[in-house]
């Protein structure tokens, strides 16, 4: 006589439990996620500022701040932020690149929404052409010429 035994066997890989939200856990909210500069003259002052808000319970540290290329450069609020308080994080273009640009600004901080992604764009206009101005001399010598 043959018996047949059957044998079952259970998932080992049971689908990971979800992480408590925490209630009072910071979280940042920007005024604005996109800066358009317009138009902008060559080499002309690109200093921009994203204003952020802590609507959490608890600080909120910025760990990371970084952009898209070396053409921008960002700089942020090092301290936590306190619940409802607010930070700035400054950003730089490079306005002796010609033409339109649309750059990304990532930020990183311990708040539920944690990777936040900022935009700056617009467009640097041509570099202006040096014009020299006829000088006494050179305006008394055309005339004489002539």
């Amino acid at each position: 006589m043959v018996v047949f035994a059957s044998v079952s066997f259970v998932n080992a890989q049971q689908p990971a439990a979800e992480q408590p939200t925490n209630p009072n856990a910071p979280k940042i909210n920007f005024e604005q996620k996109v800066i358009n500069y317009g138009e902008i003259a060559y080499a002309a002052n690109s200093e921009r500022e994203f204003t952020f808000t802590n609507t959490g319970k608890e600080p909120l540290i910025l760990t990371n701040v970084r952009a898209s290329c070396g053409c921008t450069t960002p700089m942020w609020t090092r301290e936590p932020v306190a619940p409802g308080e607010s930070g700035v994080i400054k950003v730089k273009y490079d306005t002796k690149r010609v033409g339109n640009f649309s750059k990304t600004i990532t930020v990183q901080s311990n708040a539920t929404n944690g990777t936040v992604t900022l935009q700056i764009k617009g467009k640097v206009g041509p570099k202006p052409t040096e014009q020299t101005q006829p000088t006494k001399s050179n305006a008394s010598k055309v005339s004489k010429s002539s």
